[in-house]
């Protein structure tokens, strides 16, 4: 039975081993070296509670153990006119790719994120990803844009698509986010 719950700082070892494969051997992300459980504990702990991190797991609850993916949210932009909008990332070990645990995780996510109050996410997906696309665009996000060739890695030029899902109305004034630390998982 596939369980999703937020990160904890002891997932980190399995978050990495998830991530290696994605940064060492594909374009799917743009950093050329793997950040260790260390680097992966430091980013979760940035979020400040604020930014949601989630995994799915098989079922067993050891410090780590079962982890099948994970997915967060982290700020979109700098600069504070863009606290309202999230960027969000997800990531599934390729043993159960297409198994329905991506969509699962990042239904989650979205539900969490709204819950939040948050008014939008972005999805940053590396070109050509049909698999990303089909995911994103099946929890509600839909094409925004693309980057031409903005990313040089494993000796050729990505372009950079960028997917957009609604999770509120936008309000005027804005209403602030809640913090992840306060909303907690929410799964509709």
């Amino acid at each position: 039975m596939i369980g999703i719950r937020p990160a904890r700082p002891e997932d980190a070892a399995a978050i990495a081993a998830i991530y290696a494969p994605f940064v060492l051997t594909g374009t799917v992300s743009f950093e050329t070296e793997a950040p260790d459980a260390r680097a992966l504990r430091h980013r979760m702990a940035a979020s400040d509670g604020l930014y949601p991190w989630l995994v799915a797991t098989n079922g067993e609850d050891a410090a780590g153990g079962g982890v099948l993916a994970y997915a967060y949210a982290t700020r979109f932009r700098d600069r504070p006119a863009y606290k309202y909008v999230v960027e969000t990332s997800i990531y599934v070990t390729g043993t159960v790719e297409r198994q329905g645990v991506g969509r699962l995780l990042y239904e989650a996510l979205v539900d969490t994120l709204r819950a939040q109050g948050f008014t939008q996410a972005i999805g940053v997906i590396a070109l050509p990803n049909e698999g990303s696309i089909a995911l994103h665009e099946s929890v509600g996000f839909r094409r925004a844009g693309v980057y031409r060739e903005v990313g040089y890695k494993n000796g050729r030029w990505i372009d950079v698509g960028f997917w957009q899902a609604q999770l509120n109305r936008s309000t005027t004034p804005p209403t602030e986010p809640k913090p992840f630390s306060e909303v907690g998982l929410v799964r509709v």
